[in-house]
C-alpha cells in the first residue's frame, strides 16, 4: 500500500490565524509554518494561483520544513486559463493594455512562454530539497471535455516534466454519460494524475466524489458542503466544518486510493479558521485507527 499523506490547502489564511489554532509564540511567518509542518506533512499552497513566486520565497520554505515534508504547488492563473490579474504578472512580461485582467491570448507568444519557464525554475529549491509535491491545475469552470482541451493536460505534462502535474475539473462534462469512462481511460492511457473532489453537488462547476486513481499518485481534495457554493465571499464557499462521520466514509476510498498508488495526498481545503486543520487531524487519526 502507497503512503497517504494528509495536509490543508492553507496555512496562513488570515481566519485561521484569528482561530487561535496557533500559540502565541508562532507569532511570525517562519513560526507558524514550522509549527504547522509539526502537525502535517504536507501543506497546498494557494498564493502561486494568485501570483508566480519567487525562488527566494520557495527556498525559504525548504529551509523552514523538516526533511520529508511536501509542497504541492497551486499552478498560476494564467497557465491554466483563468482571468488574471495584469498586475500579477511579472513586470517587465505586463502587456500594455486598459484591461484589469488578462488571458493567455491577450500576451506576445514570447512572453507567455516566459512566464511558463520563470514559474516552474521558481520551484527549483523545493525541487533540490526534495519537497516538492504535485503541482495542481485546476481549470476553470469553462474548461469541458473536447479535443483541444484534451491536448492541453498532454501539453501541461510536457512542460512540467519531470515534475508532476495533477488535474482538476471543475466541468461535469468530463464525467456526464459516457464521457466519464473515456475521461478516465485517457488519464490512465496518458498516466495523467487525477485529482478526486469531494464538493456540493448540483452547481454548474461540481464533479462528482469519484475516488478512481490514474497514475501513480492520486491527489483528494476536500472542498466542504457549503450551502452557499455560489457566493463570492470565499469564507462563505469553504466555511464548512466536516463531522467525523462524513470524514470516515473517506478512510476507505484513500485507502483504496492507496492500494493502486505509490502516494496518496489528502487535503481539506475547506479554509475557514481553523476547520481544515481540524478536519485534517481527525482524517489522520481515522485513518490510523482503520489500519
Amino acid at each position: 500500500m502507497g503512503e497517504i499523506r494528509v495536509g490543508t490547502a492553507s496555512w496562513t489564511d488570515k481566519t485561521l490565524l484569528a482561530s487561535g489554532w496557533y500559540p502565541q509564540a508562532a507569532d511570525t511567518p517562519e513560526k507558524r509554518l514550522a509549527h504547522y509542518a509539526r502537525h502535517f506533512p504536507i501543506v497546498e499552497v494557494d498564493a502561486t494561483y494568485y501570483g508566480p513566486p519567487s525562488e527566494q520565497t520557495t527556498k525559504l520554505w525548504a529551509e523552514r520544513t523538516p526533511d520529508g515534508f511536501t509542497f504541492d504547488i497551486k499552478a498560476f492563473s494564467l497557465l491554466t486559463g483563468h482571468p488574471t490579474k495584469v498586475s500579477a504578472l511579472y513586470k517587465d512580461l505586463r502587456p500594455e493594455t486598459d484591461k484589469a485582467s488578462v488571458y493567455p491570448q491577450d500576451l506576445p507568444p514570447q512572453a507567455y512562454e516566459e512566464v511558463w519557464t520563470r514559474f516552474l525554475s521558481a520551484l527549483d529549491p523545493l525541487v533540490t530539497a526534495g519537497k516538492l509535491g504535485t503541482l495542481l491545475f485546476q481549470f476553470p469552470p469553462w474548461f469541458g471535455i473536447r479535443r483541444s482541451n484534451k491536448d492541453y493536460l498532454l501539453e501541461v505534462t510536457a512542460r512540467c516534466k519531470p515534475l508532476r502535474p495533477v488535474f482538476e475539473f471543475r466541468n461535469a462534462s468530463w464525467f456526464d454519460g459516457g464521457n466519464r469512462a473515456e475521461t478516465i481511460e485517457f488519464l490512465r492511457a496518458h498516466k495523467l494524475a487525477y485529482v478526486c473532489v469531494d464538493m456540493p453537488q448540483g452547481h454548474k462547476s461540481s464533479v462528482p466524489p469519484l475516488a478512481v486513481a490514474t497514475a501513480d499518485v492520486a491527489v483528494v481534495r476536500f472542498h466542504g458542503h457549503s450551502e452557499k457554493w455560489t457566493s463570492k465571499d470565499i469564507h462563505e464557499k469553504f466555511g464548512y466544518r466536516y463531522s467525523d462521520a462524513e470524514l470516515a466514509e473517506w478512510v476507505p476510498k484513500l485507502k483504496s486510493l492507496a492500494d493502486e498508488t505509490d502516494v496518496t495526498h489528502a487535503l481539506l481545503n475547506n479554509c475557514y479558521r481553523d476547520y481544515a486543520q481540524r478536519n485534517a487531524s481527525t482524517l489522520i487519526d481515522l485513518l490510523k485507527a482503520a489500519d
